[in-house]
């Protein structure tokens, strides 16, 4: 399965039970109760009523939004899912774009740094289990 096999669309209250078992198996992923996702600007990435990945964020001004968390199927990952992910998002966004990454998250961060964002500071503390 290619990421290009994969629609992006809004994420609907039938994607739920997706995105828990999605969110369940990427403990490196903020975990949240799934249905909150539906509060903000969710989008996942699906095919055949399979759900390979999702995104959810937040405008916080008409020029600025928050990336709250992105997660794809382990089985599914290094597809390109998470890239089209976030470029159907940032048009949405409306201007810059921000985000919070755990320090032991590398391969996240690796990811973002590869599709242009740049660190800005650092949450000493702020995390843990893992930090």
């Amino acid at each position: 399965m290619t990421s290009a096999s994969f629609e992006i669309r809004a994420a609907t209250s039938n994607d739920l039970g997706e995105i828990a078992r999605i969110q369940s198996v990427s403990p490196e992923a903020a975990q949240w109760i799934p249905a909150d996702y539906l509060t903000y600007e969710c989008l996942v990435a699906s095919r055949e009523n399979r759900l390979a990945g999702f995104l959810a964020f937040r405008r916080s001004t008409n020029t600025e939004a928050e990336l709250l968390n992105l997660a794809v199927d382990p089985q599914l990952r290094r597809q390109g899912i998470a890239r089209r992910l976030l470029k159907a998002m940032l048009p949405m966004a409306g201007g810059e774009v921000f985000l919070e990454v755990r320090e032991s998250n590398l391969a996240a961060r690796k990811f973002y740094q590869f599709m242009g964002f740049e660190v800005v500071g650092h949450r000493p503390e702020y995390y843990k289990n893992p930090v």
